[in-house]
């Protein structure tokens, strides 16, 4: 599992970072959150092809987070086996999927498919065998989702017990890992004397928003929270006016949910650097990181 951040700007692009848009790569997946104006020359950049893109999860449709999207979709379908992608928003996707189609001239040959999210509370948006989605709304200006990615727990066969109960490999093995026990040669393996369970990790994502409880609670004990951070503490106006968070705030969220790590991301471009974010952060929550383009995490 690996995350790149492939833009940290907040909407206006700077000659250090680019506008909204982190790859997940699991398995055999490729996920996108968001896909801000010059994403796929960020993957380029990045050295992720263009059609590893499986999934793209939009938190919102403001122009930074989204403008990226037809490009990139107009780029897969250049491919000889064009992919399936499916994406993923708030209320109004589906039409603004259907403007974003039409605006240029293109023989849209992905496989695409849209799904229009609309969630009360928090909810599964996509369940696999390894790993589910969750999402939430947040507190924008307007109608933003928070997305938490959970890799579901596994269990790992421990090779030395099943050598000392005498268990050979074979198809048997499949059941131990779905978390049952079994039966070998009129003997009965317990599940938990032969096998461990491995913790899945969770990442959760916020952008935009001003502190809310559904921020706190998409977030809870994950092991990396990615979240925006537009303004240090000493803009805190310009954070209620615009509906973003401050660096202070940011960590407050992180420390509430009881998170292992939190990036910053989505800078103001009035910041030439992140030293006053950060410290801001740490003062809050020591294990805060200012993300940068290209910035790299594997889990």
């Amino acid at each position: 599992m690996q995350l790149t951040f492939l833009g940290t700007s907040c909407m206006v692009p700077t000659k250090e970072r680019n506008v909204s848009s982190v790859f997940l790569s699991y398995k055999a997946e490729g996920i996108l959150f968001d896909c801000g104006e010059g994403t796929q020359r960020q993957m380029n950049i990045a050295g992720i092809k263009r059609t590893k893109v499986t999934k793209i999860f939009i938190s919102h449709w403001h122009g930074d987070h989204v403008s990226g999207i037809l490009g990139l979709l107009q780029t897969m379908g250049n491919d000889e086996a064009p992919p399936k992608v499916e994406i993923f928003g708030p209320k109004g996707t589906m039409e603004h999927m259907k403007g974003l189609m039409t605006a240029c001239v293109f023989e849209a040959r992905v496989n695409l498919k849209v799904h229009e999210l609309d969630p009360n509370i928090i909810e599964k948006c996509i369940d696999t065998p390894d790993f589910y989605v969750e999402c939430g709304y947040l507190n924008h200006t307007t109608l933003c989702l928070g997305y938490s990615f959970v890799e579901k727990d596994r269990r790992r066969i421990k090779l030395d017990a099943l050598k000392k109960l005498g268990v050979k490999e074979g198809p048997h093995l499949k059941k131990l890992q779905a978390g049952k026990s079994i039966e070998y040669k009129g003997k009965k393996i317990d599940v938990d004397d032969v096998t461990y369970l491995v913790k899945g990790k969770k990442i959760s994502y916020l952008l935009d928003s001003r502190p809310c409880s559904m921020a706190v609670e998409l977030a809870k004990n994950a092991d990396i929270l990615i979240c925006e951070c537009a303004y240090a503490d000493a803009l805190s106006d310009k954070a209620r006016k615009y509906k973003h968070l401050t660096a202070g705030e940011a960590a407050m969220i992180a420390r509430n949910a009881d998170v292992k790590k939190l990036y910053l991301t989505h800078f103001s471009q009035r910041y030439k650097d992140t030293q006053e974010i950060l410290e801001d952060a740490t003062n809050t929550f020591p294990e805060s990181v200012c993300a940068e383009d290209f910035m790299k995490i594997t889990l």
